[in-house]
C-alpha cells in the first residue's frame, strides 16, 4: 500500500479500482461502470492493486474473493487496518456466499454474487461511491480547520485581515503556485512563507531563504546557481546552488526588489524552464521547487520605471499575498504583545511583567513603523526592564486627536476581544460588556468587526 496522502480535494473526481484475473468478468465490470460514466481502473492480483491504494484512495474497491495469491478476504483485512472508511465490494462466486456473510461481519460495504447484472454492480457501486466522496470532503474539510488552527497559534491576531490571511495561507498551501508576499519590514513576510511551505506537500523538502539584498553581486551567481570546481579563481571545489538546494522544496526569496537586473534575467529562466546550470558547467539540472518571493516596494510600479524585470514580476505574481501593518490592526497588538512577553520571559528566565491599561494605551497609541519584529522588541526590553525613555513609551503623545483615536483603536480591541471569547454572540458579549444590543451592534458596524467571520 502507498503512504497516507493528504485528504483529497472536494473536486477530485473518483474512480473504481476492480480487481479481477478473469479478463472477460474485468471487461464487463469495466464497461458496465464506464457507460455510466464512473471512471475505472483494474488490476488482475491484489499485488497489482496494493501499488494504487492509501489511505485517502479517491474512490472505492470492487474485488473478486477468489484471487491468485493474497485473496479478496485477506485484502479487506489489509484495507480496514489502512483505511476502515474505505468501501470494499466483493465479488462472489456460487458457493462463497458463507464467505461474502463474513467479509460484511468484517467491514465488507456489500457483495455481488456471479452471475450479476450490470444494473446491480453500478447500483451499489454509485452507493459506496456517494460513501466515499462524503467521507473524504468530510476529511478534507477537518484537514483545513486543523491547517486554521495551527495557523492561528503561529499568525496571531483576530484582525479581519489576518483572518483573511491565514484563509489565503491554507487555499494556496496545496498549490504549487508561485507567491508574491507584499508587506513593509517586520510585518512576518518570511513567518508567511515558512507557514506556507510547511501547510503543503513539499514540506520535507528543505526551505531555502535568501536574502537578495544581502548578497555582494559578486557572489550573487554563485550563491543561487552554485558552481563547479575551478569555475573562477578561489573555486576549489564544487558549490550546490541555493535553488538546487531547494530542490523538492521551496525557495524563499527575501526583498526580491533588491535582486541586480542581471540575476533576474537568469532566474526568470529558471522559472520557465524549471532546470539551471552551475557556473562552470554547460550541463542543464532540472529543479522542482515552490518559489515564494517577498518585497516591501510595489514591484508593478518599479517594472514601469524600468527598475524590475516586468516579466518576472508577472512570473512571481502568479499569487500574491499582501500583509497589513500592524496600525491597520491595532486590535491585535494587545494578543500579541501578550505573546510576545511570555515568549520573551521564558528565554531570559524572567517574570512576566503586567501589561497595564496605561501601558498598552501607550502601545495603542503608537504608529508602529518596525510593525511586528518592533512589538516583539519591545517585549524584550519590558521584560528585561529597560524600555524607559525607548519608543513608545519614551514620549506619551499628547492633543485631543490622538486620544481619540487611542480611544477608538483600545475600544475596538476590547469588542474583538470579547467577540471572540463569546463566539461572536452579539447578546452574551453586550451582556459581558455591560452595553445595550443595539450600541453593540452600531459599533460592531463602526469597527466594521463583522468583517471577522
Amino acid at each position: 500500500m502507498t503512504d497516507a496522502a493528504p485528504a483529497t480535494p472536494l473536486a477530485t473526481p473518483l474512480s473504481v479500482l476492480i480487481i479481477e484475473d478473469d479478463p472477460d468478468v474485468l471487461l464487463g465490470c469495466e464497461q458496465a461502470l464506464q457507460l455510466e460514466g464512473i471512471a475505472t481502473q483494474s488490476a488482475g492480483s491484489v499485488e497489482q492493486a496494493r501499488k494504487r491504494l492509501g489511505a485517502n484512495f479517491a474512490g472505492v474497491v470492487v474485488s473478486d474473493i477468489r484471487l491468485p495469491g493474497a485473496d479478496g478476504m485477506a485484502l479487506l483485512r489489509e484495507l480496514h487496518a489502512l483505511d476502515p472508511e474505505l468501501p470494499v465490494v466483493l465479488i462472489t462466486g456460487h458457493g462463497d456466499v458463507s464467505l461474502a456473510v463474513q467479509a460484511m461481519k468484517d467491514g465488507a460495504y456489500d457483495f455481488i454474487e456471479k452471475p450479476f447484472a450490470p444494473e446491480h454492480l453500478v447500483d451499489v457501486t454509485r452507493r459506496a461511491l456517494d460513501k466515499r466522496r462524503l467521507t473524504l470532503e468530510v476529511r478534507a474539510l477537518r484537514a483545513r480547520l486543523e491547517g486554521e488552527d495551527q495557523l492561528e497559534a503561529r499568525l496571531i491576531g483576530r484582525a479581519p485581515a489576518m483572518v483573511r490571511t491565514r484563509r489565503l495561507i491554507v487555499d494556496l498551501a496545496n498549490s504549487a503556485a508561485d507567491v508574491l508576499i507584499f508587506g513593509e519590514t517586520g510585518t512576518g513576510k518570511e513567518l508567511v512563507a515558512r507557514c506556507l511551505h510547511e501547510a503543503g506537500p513539499r514540506r520535507s523538502g528543505n526551505f531555502v531563504a535568501i536574502n537578495c539584498g544581502g548578497l555582494p553581486d559578486t557572489l550573487f551567481e554563485s550563491e543561487i546557481f552554485g558552481h563547479e570546481a575551478g569555475a573562477y579563481t578561489g573555486a576549489g571545489k564544487k558549490r550546490i546552488g541555493k535553488i538546487e538546494h531547494a530542490n523538492g522544496g521551496t525557495l524563499f526569496l527575501d526583498e526580491i526588489e533588491s535582486m541586480p537586473l542581471a540575476m533576474q534575467i537568469k532566474l526568470l529562466r529558471v522559472l520557465q524552464e524549471r532546470s539551471l546550470e552551475r557556473l562552470g558547467s554547460n550541463t542543464p539540472i532540472p529543479v522542482d521547487c515552490r518559489v515564494v518571493a517577498a518585497t516591501k516596494a510595489d514591484l508593478k510600479e518599479l517594472a514601469d520605471q524600468g527598475r524590475f524585470r516586468a516579466d518576472l514580476y508577472y512570473r512571481l505574481s502568479v499569487a500574491t499575498l499582501p500583509l497589513p501593518p500592524l496600525r491597520e490592526r491595532r486590535e491585535d497588538i494587545p494578543l500579541l504583545f501578550e505573546h510576545f512577553l511570555l515568549q520573551a520571559a521564558a528565554r531570559h528566565e524572567r517574570p512576566v511583567p503586567a501589561a497595564d491599561a496605561a501601558r498598552l494605551n501607550l502601545l495603542m497609541a503608537y504608529d508602529w513603523p518596525g510593525n511586528v519584529r518592533e512589538l516583539r522588541n519591545v517585549a524584550d526590553r519590558c521584560v528585561l526592564g529597560i524600555e524607559a525613555g525607548v519608543a513608545p513609551f519614551a514620549a506619551a503623545p499628547t492633543g485631543p486627536q490622538h486620544l481619540a483615536e487611542t480611544v477608538e483603536s483600545f475600544e475596538r480591541a476590547l469588542i474583538a476581544d470579547a467577540l471572540a471569547r463569546h463566539g461572536g454572540s452579539l447578546a452574551r458579549t453586550a451582556e459581558a460588556l455591560g452595553v445595550a444590543k443595539t450600541t453593540l451592534h452600531d459599533k460592531i458596524r463602526k469597527y466594521h468587526l463583522g468583517e471577522q467571520g
